[in-house]
């Protein structure tokens, strides 16, 4: 029945690409233009964090940036599909912000790519919380829709609330390392009976900035008896200090 009222469906409302209006073939592709200008991480990246690096070290094994070596995050090791620029933002703003949660699935079949191996080996995934208040207003949890997308995907597990917000957080976007640590200080909480001890957790977000959120997620995850945290968004903002070369 699923093929039936898949291909009802896109009789009457055709497929359109994941980052404009061109008819596609199928829900979740690219056109051929959006295609060849979105910015897939496919190069070098930071061993522990995956901000895209501008090149590898001596036989093509990626190094770590200066930030993970200045004091690394308690996560593993962190993935994504893109780098956050135009294109990705033509994916990810209309699904926050304008009620396109069929964009979904398309999006987690982008993820995958890049986090096969921690999809893998992950026992449950686990969405970044939204604060009630935000919830509330935006009526959905971006994250949740991917993390629930990717379990479809995998068969994997997932626990979409399993984290909570505890308090409601400014945006973090200008603020300092230390200024963003101390503004999700006691923000994240893990909801009672969540079941996270003993198994390697998959953290979802939409987008990655410093990695301050999914630190302060996996952080409260560790403490709460999970063997490892891997973090996977569908973007990654880079860093533009190591655009130039900033390598440890």
């Amino acid at each position: 029945m699923k093929p039936l009222l898949r291909w009802m469906l896109d009789t009457v409302l055709p497929p359109s690409c994941l980052a404009c209006d061109t008819p596609v073939e199928r829900v979740g592709q690219f056109c051929l233009d959006c295609f060849r200008r979105a910015n897939f991480i496919a190069g070098p990246v930071c061993r522990c964090c995956g901000v895209p690096l501008p090149y590898a070290e001596a036989g093509g094994q990626p190094r770590y940036c200066h930030a993970c070596t200045a004091q690394p995050p308690v996560f593993a090791q962190a993935r994504a599909a893109l780098r956050y620029d135009e294109v990705a933002r033509r994916l990810i703003l209309p699904l926050k912000y304008a009620d396109h949660t069929e964009a979904t699935e398309g999006l987690a079949r982008l993820m995958r790519r890049p986090g096969e191996a921690m999809l893998q080996a992950a026992r449950l995934i686990v969405p970044v919380p939204l604060h009630l208040s935000r919830l509330r207003a935006r009526r959905f949890n971006q994250a949740a829709l991917l993390a629930i997308a990717l379990a479809r995907l995998t068969g994997r597990p997932v626990a979409a609330d399993a984290l909570i917000r505890t308090r409601p957080t400014a945006p973090l976007e200008g603020m300092g390392v230390a200024a963003r640590q101390a503004e999700l200080e006691g923000a994240i909480a893990l909801r009672p009976g969540a079941g996270v001890a003993g198994k390697r957790v998959l953290l979802v977000d939409d987008v990655m900035t410093s990695g301050a959120t999914a630190n302060a997620c996996a952080a409260v995850l560790l403490a709460n008896g999970a063997t490892r945290v891997d973090v996977l968004t569908t973007a990654r903002v880079a860093d533009p200090r190591l655009e130039n070369g900033g390598l440890a």
